[in-house]
């Protein structure tokens, strides 16, 4: 693969045209996204209740309700990274941040790589939004949350993914 050409730089991430061959030795291009990747955070009020939070996004003009989550800083260890977004979207500060599981956003187009963490032993306290951000804590049953997935009014990927990992993660631990 030859160096990448940059066709946008922006604040969080670049787009860039790549060429790769394939095992016939046709060369090919493609665009795609570079980011620097993102951490998203469950977080257990208690073994019952999870905070979700309401964030309103200009990408698809409409709030979704999402679990906390935030870009990663040049060279930010991803539990720091969680820790960070954790205290600035809800207040919330944990006792425990643990990993619980990495995957890809869409590789087809995208490099991002999501680390969601679980946080757990919360001490409430004052969010501390960025500029811009528009955002609300929630705080709802476990059972709710997953019936919130399955009812479609959450549709944020990320969200699926780590409540419903969460969820298989929480079922094994009572087997």
């Amino acid at each position: 693969m030859d160096s990448p050409e940059i066709l946008l730089q922006a604040r969080v991430f670049r787009v860039v045209r790549q060429s790769y061959r394939t095992p016939d030795g046709r060369e090919h291009f493609r665009e795609t996204v570079v980011h620097p990747g993102a951490v998203t955070i469950v977080p257990m009020v208690d073994d019952d209740h999870v905070c979700l939070i309401r964030n309103f996004r200009p990408s698809v003009g409409r709030t979704l309700i999402e679990l906390p989550a935030g870009t990663l800083g040049q060279g930010e260890d991803p539990r720091a990274a969680a820790a960070r977004e954790l205290i600035e979207e809800t207040g919330y500060r944990a006792r425990s941040v643990e990993p619980l599981v990495e995957f890809f956003m869409s590789p087809g187009i995208l490099n991002e790589r999501m680390y969601v963490f679980v946080a757990t032993g919360l001490e409430p306290g004052d969010q501390q939004l960025e500029a811009g951000e528009q955002i609300e804590r929630l705080v709802v049953a476990w059972d709710e949350a997953l019936d919130m997935a399955r009812q479609g009014k959450i549709q944020d990927a990320k969200t699926l993914a780590g409540l419903l990992h969460y969820e298989v993660t929480r079922r094994r631990a009572k087997a």
